[in-house]
């Protein structure tokens, strides 16, 4: 299993974005997966204020690098869902397509599952560049 399918078996299991990301990337920060569970657990829906989207904030704390690594995540991430909040996130309605291939080949439909694994496939992008 990839860690596209493992983000999105972890949300399906009732996991939150930040916890589901998060913990795909354990082997990279050299935590545990209930660390990584623990401490992702309080940043879902925008750390409960509908701010930073929680897939986001996942995906930065897994690369546990530079500023510039974060905010050219961010950047890459709002350029495929065109916002970074999480409530704003939700209002827009999003479907599968070429600029999310990890969910449309997934199949995932869920708002999401789009989010999460869209993040997870951002991150390992970046790892893959350096």
């Amino acid at each position: 299993m990839n860690r596209c399918e493992q983000a999105a078996a972890y949300h399906k299991k009732g996991f939150n974005c930040c916890q589901s990301v998060l913990a795909v990337f354990q082997d990279c920060i050299g935590l545990s997966e209930a660390q990584c569970l623990t401490l992702g657990g309080s940043f879902g829906a925008g750390a409960g204020t509908g701010e930073l989207c929680g897939a986001v904030t996942g995906a930065v704390g897994s690369k546990k690098k530079a500023m510039a690594q974060a905010k050219e995540l961010q950047k890459r991430f709002a350029e495929r869902f065109d916002a970074l909040r999480c409530a704003e996130l939700l209002q827009k309605k999003f479907t599968p397509d070429d600029t999310t291939p990890a969910a449309k080949a997934l199949g995932l439909t869920g708002h999401c599952d789009i989010m999460i694994v869209t993040a997870v496939e951002l991150v390992e992008q970046m790892i893959a560049e350096r």
